[in-house]
């Protein structure tokens, strides 16, 4: 088995909070990977250096300013009452919906859904904020959330 039930999640309020309520289809389809999953994972696309997004450095993708090619501000979108990802992410990402993502908190915490559960659920995921990493299966495209309410768009070196 590569997952770990929802319930079990340190952080599985994120996804039960009052103000952002979700379907249980949805709850059925965002899967925290177990560990040793997630440690090949983020070995293999992340970083063979560092655990945690707040350590990236000279090696890791990741901490090379070339691989961004712009920043925006998410807080305010996460804030208002509009539902959809902000503006540049959507323009950016143009997977199709089933394309599987991983949701990079950090080498043990990677979360595995689709594009379209990710673009319906982004504020419950963004209670997660430090530094995580948005990546597609097989796609160079990548997200990375700031907890200073911006996010970069790039791709992966």
């Amino acid at each position: 088995m590569n997952y770990t039930p929802l319930e079990e999640l340190k952080n599985a309020w994120i996804f039960k909070h009052k103000s952002l309520p979700l379907a249980p289809a949805d709850l059925n389809k965002i899967k925290p990977m177990q560990a040793t999953r997630a440690n090949t994972l983020w070995d293999t696309f992340i970083s063979k250096q560092v655990d945690h997004p707040d350590f990236f450095k000279k090696g890791d993708w990741a901490f090379n300013q070339a691989n961004w090619i712009d920043t925006a501000n998410w807080e305010r979108d996460w804030d208002s009452e509009k539902t959809e990802l902000p503006e540049l992410i959507l323009e950016y990402i143009t997977w199709d919906n089933n394309t599987v993502v991983y949701f990079c908190s950090a080498r043990n915490n990677i979360i595995e859904t689709t594009w379209a559960i990710f673009k319906r659920c982004w504020k419950n995921f963004l209670f997660m904020d430090d530094g995580t990493i948005l990546m597609g299966k097989k796609r160079k495209e990548t997200v990375q959330f700031l907890s200073n309410g911006t996010f970069k768009i790039g791709s992966k070196g």
